[in-house]
């Protein structure tokens, strides 16, 4: 909130201030023959001049105090403690790359660069005076001519290293299309080319370093961490993007979201890190300055937090100064996203010919090197430099030298920020190059005009940046998208705790954006020390992942990685970690024990494989069998009374249709298929009639040649005759034989495959086509039958030396009461079963007909032949 209030108060000095150039009348006492400057801000800085000034806002001094902000007649001075020789490094790399290019022929030939670079003391007000400064000038004569136009006193600035103060700086310059390229700010607002037109950088955005970081979490499966951010610009943006690109991606949630509170909070601080310490999430990311992170670690110390997995932005990456012995039990093993690392070929040497001025006259642009030669060697030039702490101690000579003490300033070995200034200067210079090397008339400006520096606009110089496009010596591409950001690329950090204590910041790999191939990302993980007993990468999930055979279940009110893992139902599978739902297997599979992967289903039918089919093809072949040996005991002894007293022929005929029904009986085993289908039926009802029949003429034969045997009873013979015998057979039997015939051509029974008895078996089965066609033929066969029975009970009391009304009696009733019972046991048996009571019913029909019918006369010939004569026939023979 007082970010935004000083903002809104600059503003408003800012437009006064032009307010007064531009809108002054002539009468008015402002107006004079040039420009004339309202106030001075007297800021710590470097000046160098040149025939293009380029201006440079760094922070030098961490601390300041600064007084009314007003413009007054009188000038203005902060007061800046807390110097920071990385700082001063940065402020350096400029000035070696001015000097550089200045040295190079190839590069804005008859072009000298100056610079004019300020320190903004890490405070928002002094930064902004800083840019007000440079782009209206610090004398009172720059201006070509009374009209007040030409170019300003910097063509561009490179700043800032705050993305708070960049967006504030920069909504001004936008104003006026000044260029200005930041070498720090990160905060994704700041790609907006709508309200930051002018603005470009050499540091990747945080939305690719939230990227970056996503990345990593989904190389090490990472799927719950937490998130602190600072209570700025830098963090509250990297929150959002945090949040919305994780959603996006689909690889993780955040397990909790908390702000670091400005300066120390101590309650605030302590309910963040016992928010930190009761969460199962194993990662935290952190996006905040190195302040905010000393703040909180002191707490993560007191509380002893240990067993987290750091990850820090590249605001902190670097820091020295939290790589201690005391902080390295809980930030050992860190990784963290750092600013690209380059190599700047003789920068160290002239790092160590930087000289004071002796004579320390602000003016003279060298008061910054003064505080640095104060700072460093721990002494004061006389008399103390305004705005600036005494530094105590001896007075300043001049002749220190920089090699004979150890100082930051000279380590080039690790040049991350100073690399992004030495890149964003250079683009400055190669714009400047390209719009000097304009045609006249080949221009890309109206009238197809060319840019030049006695008339240099800068949003002239906006478009050659724009299209900038060049390589560092180190190798990288230096070139801006459509939103300013420069091609991105981070380096992966990792914090090497060393067994005697001391800290080694490895490189472990690199993230970047190939141009029209997305991210990559390349990490060396053998390299990568993790600070955890296993010496493995943490686990950091909500919910362990959904092994294959299961789907996962969000939990109500919880973000989406915390899930319950629910197995997959009968019939269905997953296949695959994580999957959100079940598939069904196709028709003819189904899911196996686990649940992960789709079987053929089991197929069931009656099979001469399994006991049940192999019993019934043995009963059956068994049947056969005994039909044939007692067709051979006829026959071989066909000319015996019994045989020939009992109507031989139809008893050939009976016994043959009894074969022929054993037979049958395996047309129902195996695998049905269209001609099984169609003939085990026909085959049944045809055989069944056929046997019924000539039990049934038997039978009429014998009521026959009872009657005939009493006086004047011999014209009843003369209707049974042999060929009458026969043509009655034919005749029932073919009616059946149509009633099949009509049933396979309108609705002919076909193979099935059923699933609906069971979910996991394809039931193969023979789907009967006409219902009241099988009606048809079982009431046909029943009704034979039934006639059978009711006219040998009739002739059961008949003399046993005439007729065998007893036997078929009995019989008949065995047959009738087999498939009495074989209807609602058939119905009511599933798949298989019902062929196994189908064939079990026509078996045990036929088995009883046989041993009804055939039993008593076979015991008579082979084990009672004293029996098996005429007399004996007749009832006068031997009684047993």
């Amino acid at each position: 909130m007082w970010a935004f209030l000083e903002i809104n108060f600059l503003f408003l000095m800012y437009f006064t201030l032009f307010y007064s150039y531009f809108s002054s009348p002539v009468s008015s006492p402002l107006y004079s023959s040039s420009c004339q400057l309202q106030g001075h801000f007297h800021l710590n800085g470097m000046h160098k001049a040149g025939d293009v000034v380029l201006g440079g806002i760094f922070q030098i001094n961490f601390f300041s105090a600064f007084p009314d902000l007003s413009f007054t007649s009188e000038p203005q001075q902060p007061t800046c403690h807390g110097f920071d020789v990385l700082g001063f490094r940065q402020v350096q790399t400029m000035a070696f790359a001015i000097d550089e290019i200045n040295r190079n022929s190839n590069l804005l030939p008859n072009v000298t660069l100056g610079y004019s670079l300020f320190d903004n003391c890490g405070k928002l007000g002094i930064g902004f005076c800083a840019a007000l400064s440079l782009i209206s000038g610090q004398k009172e004569q720059f201006i070509l001519d009374e009209t007040c136009a030409g170019a300003p006193p910097v063509i561009g600035i490179v700043g800032d290293s705050s993305s708070t103060r960049s967006i504030a700086v920069s909504s001004v310059l936008s104003l006026y299309r000044v260029p200005m390229v930041s070498y720090f700010a990160t905060c994704s607002c700041l790609s907006d080319r709508q309200k930051f037109p002018s603005f470009f950088r050499t540091i990747p955005s945080d939305a690719f370093q939230v990227q970056a970081m996503i990345q990593i979490l989904n190389r090490f499966d990472w799927t719950w961490a937490g998130l602190l951010v600072s209570d700025d610009d830098y963090g509250l943006h990297a929150a959002r993007s945090f949040q919305s690109d994780l959603a996006h991606s689909g690889g993780g949630c955040l397990a909790y979201l908390e702000v670091l509170p400005w300066g120390n909070d101590p309650a605030e601080l302590r309910r963040i890190v016992d928010v930190m310490k009761k969460s199962t999430a194993r990662v935290v990311i952190v996006f905040a300055h190195q302040s905010h992170i000393m703040n909180l670690m002191e707490e993560v110390m007191r509380q002893n937090v240990t067993g987290l997995q750091w990850m820090a932005s590249e605001a902190w990456t670097t820091a020295t100064v939290l790589q201690t012995p005391d902080l390295m039990p809980y930030l050992g093993g860190t990784l963290g996203i750092a600013i690209r690392r380059g190599e700047i070929p003789g920068f160290r040497e002239f790092l160590l010919q930087i000289h004071p001025d002796l004579h320390h006259n602000i003016s003279s642009g060298n008061s910054i090197v003064n505080q640095f030669w104060e700072f460093t060697f721990h002494c004061r030039f006389a008399p103390p430099l305004a705005g600036w702490v005494e530094a105590g101690g001896a007075l300043c000579t001049g002749q220190e030298n920089l090699e004979d003490v150890e100082t930051e300033l000279s380590d080039v070995s690790n040049l991350r920020p100073e690399y992004n200034v030495y890149k964003a200067v250079y683009a400055l210079a190669y714009a400047l190059d390209d719009m000097l090397q304009c045609e006249p008339g080949r221009g890309p400006f109206s009238g197809h005009s060319c840019g030049n520096l006695q008339r240099l606009e800068p949003w002239q110089l906006v478009y050659y940046l724009q299209k900038v496009n060049f390589t560092t010596t180190f190798g990288d591409q230096v070139s801006f998208d459509e939103n300013g950001d420069a091609l991105p690329i981070y380096d992966i950090m990792n914090w090497l705790w060393l067994p005697d204590g001391r800290t080694e910041v490895q490189n472990v790999g690199v993230v970047k954006r190939l141009a029209f191939k997305g991210e990559k990302l390349t990490i060396d993980e053998d390299k990568i020390f993790w600070n955890f007993e296993s010496e493995k990468p943490p686990r950091s999930v909500c919910s362990e992942s959904c092994p294959p055979g299961t789907r996962m279940a969000r939990k109500k009110g919880e973000p989406v990685c915390c899930f319950d893992c629910i197995p997959c139902s009968e019939g269905m599978i997953s296949n695959e970690t994580d999957a959100m739902e079940c598939t069904s297997c196709p028709e003819d599979f189904w899911s196996n024990a686990q649940r992960n992967h789709c079987v053929p289903k089991k197929t069931e039918f009656l099979s001469y494989h399994e006991p049940l089919g192999i019993g019934l093809t043995a009963a059956s072949l068994l049947g056969t069998c005994m039909c044939v040996v007692v067709l051979g005991i006829f026959i071989y002894h066909h000319s015996t009374p019994i045989v020939r007293a009992n109507n031989s022929e139809l008893s050939f005929q009976l016994l043959l249709s009894l074969k022929l029904c054993f037979l049958c009986s395996l047309l129902f085993i195996g695998r049905p298929r269209l001609w099984t289908c169609q003939l085990r039926h026909a085959a049944f009802g045809i055989s069944f009639v056929l046997c019924v029949s000539c039990i049934l003429v038997k039978t009429m034969v014998v009521l026959a040649v009872f009657k005939a045997s009493k006086p004047g009873g011999g014209a009843s013979l003369k209707w049974f005759g042999v060929l009458q015998q026969r043509g009655t057979v034919v005749l029932l039997t073919s009616i059946q034989v149509a009633v099949c015939t009509a049933w396979i051509v309108s609705a002919s029974p076909t193979p099935h495959k059923n699933t609906k008895y069971y979910k996991d078996k394809i039931v193969y089965e023979c789907v009967v086509g006409s219902s009241f066609g099988f009606a048809v033929l079982l009431g046909y066969i029943g009704s034979l039958a039934l006639l059978s029975f009711l006219i040998a009970f009739i002739a059961r009391n008949l003399p046993d030396s005439f007729n065998e009304a007893k036997l078929i009696t009995f019989s008949m009733l065995i047959f009738c009461a087999v498939w009495v019972a074989f209807v609602p046991a058939y119905i009511s048996s599933p798949g298989k079963y019902a062929d196994a009571v189908e064939v079990f019913a026509i078996l045990a029909s036929s088995f009883g007909l046989l041993g009804a019918l055939f039993g008593p006369k076979c015991y008579i010939i082979l084990l009672r032949p004293e029996r098996n004569t005429k007399k004996a026939i007749m009832g006068r023979g031997i009684q047993s």
